[in-house]
């Protein structure tokens, strides 16, 4: 595919009130907002106002963060999602749910629901969180959470496929709904699942839903190379994103893929106004609610090391923060990109804390200025798409939407109206054929 015919994927990543933790604290909606259904709607109507991909809801069955501090607690995202579609015509619905707190049958018989009930819009974000919600001790370790994780998917994606596409006949006159020969039990036995099968549903409308995956350890590359459709990646460097945009197209090559059916899209927190000083103003405003302990407090968690032990005006200590693989809790793709970050540009403890939102890369400035540095990731060969994680609800997204889109369409890079109807189409993904199809045509 030439550079100039290719057009980058956008997704857009509702988290709470949205990236910058005191988001809900500017009131540009009631207080208990995300718990309203219309909420989610309507940052999902302006998104596809602007033809955006999908919108993304990260999730973890668990109580997270200072309650005290921060509204806690999400809507589970397949029902939240279910609502969401159903308002909606084009764009595509991204849930979060864990791979080791889930089983495959119940997961994929949501989510092919899901894409059933979207018309082919659904994706699953294979996630994880929230050992101690499961009866389990603490959560399991990244190398055994992602062999389990790999097992889940195999088996999710027989359950997908077990019904060929042309199993319901619908013959009325003769009475036969179905062929009983095109619907096949998957008998699969694992370490650790054993599910006879099949679905309780025939193939959705997109094959099956889209299968997204976000992780950037050495377990989470192999499990995207090998199955997902699109990696949702964390780098917050231009070489660190070249990088692993090419290890990755590597990688699916290596599974007999064809790189281009998977898709790399990193994260991109935005804070955006008419000027880079106003720009600014809006960040400092936000960043004033949580104080710069606050936000030291925040990087301080992520590395791992008391707040209190901290120079602020020093760089990070190097000597004390172990390889990112000894991390047990947490994204190593995420701690990476933030080192890498901190280590490429020299930067204090004080200067990282103001340069990261949730772990992304972080642009504090005007339209024009977003537009350019996600045209250059694209055209420079570290992007596919990206997902973007506006600093609040909803003027962040209204601000993306009116004023850097047309930026991208202008510029050729992106869409100016959908043409297609389901996620796939959207992404530029091919239907996939069933697994029973792709074995008759292999003999």
């Amino acid at each position: 595919m030439s550079q100039t015919a290719r057009q980058m994927s956008i997704g857009m990543n509702i988290l709470g009130f949205g990236a910058h933790a005191s988001a809900w604290r500017k009131a540009e909606v009631p207080a208990n907002a995300y718990l309203d259904v219309e909420y989610y709607r309507n940052i999902a109507r302006i998104s596809e106002r602007g033809c955006l991909d999908a919108i993304f809801l990260a999730d973890g069955p668990a109580l997270a963060g200072d309650i005290a501090q921060h509204p806690a607690g999400r809507l589970e995202p397949t029902v939240l999602l279910t609502a969401v579609a159903l308002a909606t015509r084009h764009i595509g619905v991204i849930a979060t749910a864990s791979s080791s707190y889930n089983d495959p049958f119940n997961l994929a018989r949501r989510f092919s629901s899901l894409d059933h009930i979207s018309g082919g819009r659904a994706a699953w974000n294979a996630g994880d969180a929230a050992a101690q919600n499961f009866g389990l001790a603490g959560a399991p370790r990244h190398v055994d959470r992602y062999a389990r994780a790999d097992e889940f998917i195999d088996v999710t994606l027989k359950l997908w496929d077990s019904w060929e596409d042309d199993a319901i006949i619908g013959n009325a006159a003769s009475g036969q709904f179905a062929d009983p020969h095109k619907v096949h039990s998957i008998d699969f036995v694992g370490e650790h699942f054993s599910v006879k099968g099949p679905l309780n549903l025939p193939r959705s409308p997109q094959g099956r839903p889209v299968l997204v995956q976000a992780g950037s350890s050495e377990g989470g590359k192999a499990l995207g190379s090998r199955y997902a459709d699109a990696i949702f990646t964390t780098q917050t460097t231009l070489p660190d994103g070249q990088a692993f945009y090419q290890e990755m197209k590597q990688r699916a090559r290596q599974w007999g893929r064809n790189p281009d059916h998977l898709k790399i899209m990193p994260g991109l927190s935005t804070v955006i106004a008419s000027t880079e000083a106003e720009a600014r103003a809006r960040f400092d405003e936000l960043n004033a609610y949580s104080g710069e302990a606050g936000l030291v407090q925040q990087l301080a968690f992520r590395i791992g090391l008391p707040p209190d032990e901290l120079d602020l005006d020093a760089p990070l200590p190097w000597e004390r923060i172990g390889p990112v693989s000894e991390f047990e809790r947490g994204s190593h793709g995420f701690l990476e990109a933030q080192l890498n970050l901190a280590r490429r540009e020299n930067l204090t403890i004080r200067e990282l804390s103001r340069r990261i939102l949730v772990g992304h890369r972080l642009l504090v400035g005007t339209p024009e200025q977003v537009a350019d540095t996600l045209e250059h990731w694209f055209r420079a060969g570290a992007a596919d798409g990206f997902n973007i994680m506006p600093d609040m609800f909803p003027s962040g997204v209204e601000v993306f939407v009116d004023q850097v889109v047309p930026l991208l369409q202008q510029r050729g890079v992106f869409r100016r109206e959908y043409t297609g109807s389901t996620l796939r189409d959207h992404l530029g993904l091919p239907y996939p054929a069933s697994q029973y199809q792709r074995a008759a045509e292999a003999v």
